[in-house]
């Protein structure tokens, strides 16, 4: 059996002369976390929805489990935790009686009910909260009791839209651990952020998306590799930087170099064969090498290259 659990396939949805999403796929397998970026307007949200069956698409179609989104919505909605962006609550509700009606709402009877909602108090720690009313909890913690809700009756795969919003650091610590130990179990987790440093703590794997079309999908290592063109790198030497930065400028591929501290940092085109040569050759004319430094790109960058266009 596939462990494929989450697959978009030629997705489209249009709203008038609007084409909200144009062509996506992607998928993600069981106990995989799928990061979903994109500029604002990008498609993320309707995406999202769709998968959720909150939507229907215009065309193409998108499957949780063995269940098309079209064709067997009620089973894809018993596999389905959906989080919105923004999570309503209802006045006069305390936690305990929010998670209870959200377990009625999936069919959840009895003992049933009453174990998964005692069992999700638990897991999200929130039994002091127990019988707060929901309208009057932070940001932050209805943020956590609406995650709980989404997690009420144990779904396969959960979809987040911009779940850490409004979180303090504390409780981004939490929701990154607590995203991870449900990987772990099994879940299947999509989620959308702007908080792209946590984003690639969290996620497996990101699908890329922009004006409704998926630019790319995989590791966030894979993309970078196949767009990036370039490395920025550091150089610290033994004494000053004025030869560095001589013998540096008349390097080919070397460019914007500029003094960064104590070292020199600089752009570097290509890859690691183009990065051992430029050592060899700094070493070979006398330059006293300490630390010779790669940076790491992260999702910042691979943003910065989507809202710039970079990536077309």
């Amino acid at each position: 059996m596939s462990d494929t659990m989450l697959q978009t396939s030629g997705l489209v949805r249009h709203f008038g002369d609007v084409h909200a999403v144009q062509d996506v796929s992607f998928s993600a397998d069981r106990g995989q976390v799928l990061g979903f970026i994109g500029p604002n307007g990008a498609g993320k949200t309707t995406t999202m929805r769709i998968l959720a069956t909150l939507d229907s698409p215009s065309g193409g179609d998108a499957r949780i489990g063995p269940f098309s989104v079209v064709d067997n919505p009620d089973d894809v909605r018993r596999l389905v935790g959906f989080m919105p962006d923004y999570a309503g609550v209802y006045a006069n509700t305390t936690v305990e009686e929010y998670l209870d009606f959200f377990a009625r709402a999936h069919d959840l009877k009895g003992d049933d009910r009453r174990r998964a909602v005692a069992h999700i108090i638990d897991f999200m720690g929130i039994g002091d909260l127990r019988e707060r009313q929901v309208e009057s909890l932070s940001k932050g913690l209805k943020q956590r009791v609406a995650l709980g809700r989404a997690l009420v009756h144990d779904p396969e795969v959960l979809i987040l839209d911009e779940p850490a919003a409004n979180l303090d650091p504390r409780a981004r610590i939490e929701f990154r651990t607590l995203i991870r130990e449900l990987a772990a179990d099994g879940k299947t987790i999509l989620l959308s952020s702007h908080i792209l440093t946590e984003m690639a703590e969290m996620c497996d794997a990101v699908t890329v998306i922009e004006h409704g079309r998926v630019l790319a999908t995989g590791s966030v290592q894979d993309i970078l590799e196949r767009v990036r063109k370039r490395r920025v790198l550091s150089v610290r030497v033994s004494g000053p930087l004025a030869q560095l930065e001589r013998v540096l400028i008349e390097q080919p591929g070397v460019s914007h170099v500029h003094e960064a501290g104590d070292r020199m940092q600089f752009d570097l085109e290509g890859g690691d064969a183009e990065q051992v040569q430029l050592i060899g050759r700094l070493i070979a004319v006398g330059i006293p090498v300490l630390e010779f430094t790669a940076h790491g790109a992260g999702l910042e960058d691979l943003f910065i290259q989507i809202t710039e266009g970079r990536m077309q």
